[in-house]
């Protein structure tokens, strides 16, 4: 909030669904924020790639990757950044990370329109062919833009086997009853969508806040289109 990243209000979503908040993920652009943010996204692909002692059957792990995708435009500077600290910071675990420890993880963005000059293209950074693929994205809700960056990298040849969002709405899908993630999770994998913050840690927050009007609000989108489960 000290950035307007995060605003409460009324907002028309992409899905078209009415929300009480928007996050708006663009304006994380100072260096102190992206560190600390590359740092989450490093340390929860990280994480993923951990066997869950707790629930096994629940969550298969994200296995060792070549290249992170940022969806343009707000993806790319996640990208970047990411790629960076798991060199800086995780450079004692390659196996676990990484597909090639020589090579480390190469970074990749769209083109919104496709170059037809130069080198051409639709896609700028790492090649994505045959490589294993994790997706950075800032947050889902019917998960439209997700399904169109998975389609992207299939498109060149690549294999999405994470997605790593940095907000989880945890609202319904399309279909109004299942959960966004669990869609996504149908296409790539299950237990392979994983999220930084949750729409449970914000109202948590604006309790602790004690942000009344706001919370009512969130209470009330999350009783329309929430998870029931």
């Amino acid at each position: 909030m000290s950035c307007e990243a995060l605003k409460f209000g009324s907002f028309t979503l992409k899905s078209g669904r009415i929300s009480p908040y928007f996050f708006n993920a663009g304006l994380l652009s100072t260096g102190p924020i992206l560190s600390i943010l590359s740092e989450a996204f490093a340390a929860t692909i990280v994480a993923a790639q951990q066997p869950s002692s707790s629930n096994p059957d629940h969550s298969t792990p994200i296995p060792p990757f070549d290249v992170l995708f940022g969806p343009a435009y707000k993806g790319i500077a996640f990208a970047a950044t990411t790629a960076l600290v798991l060199h800086t910071h995780y450079r004692e675990t390659p196996n676990i990370i990484s597909s090639n420890p020589e090579t480390g993880i190469g970074f990749a963005y769209n083109r919104k329109e496709i170059k037809s000059h130069g080198e051409g293209g639709s896609l700028v950074g790492s090649s994505v062919s045959n490589k294993k693929v994790i997706i950075l994205d800032d947050v889902m809700t019917a998960g439209t833009a997700v399904r169109e960056a998975i389609d992207i990298v299939r498109k060149e040849g690549g294999e999405v086997v994470g997605v790593i969002q940095l907000l989880d709405r945890e609202e319904v899908g399309k279909d109004g009853a299942s959960s966004t993630v669990h869609e996504v999770e149908g296409i790539i994998g299950k237990g392979r969508v994983k999220s930084i913050l949750r729409m449970r840690d914000l109202i948590a927050w604006l309790k602790s806040k004690g942000m009344q009007k706001e919370l009512e609000d969130m209470e009330e989108y999350r009783s329309k289109y929430g998870l029931k489960d």
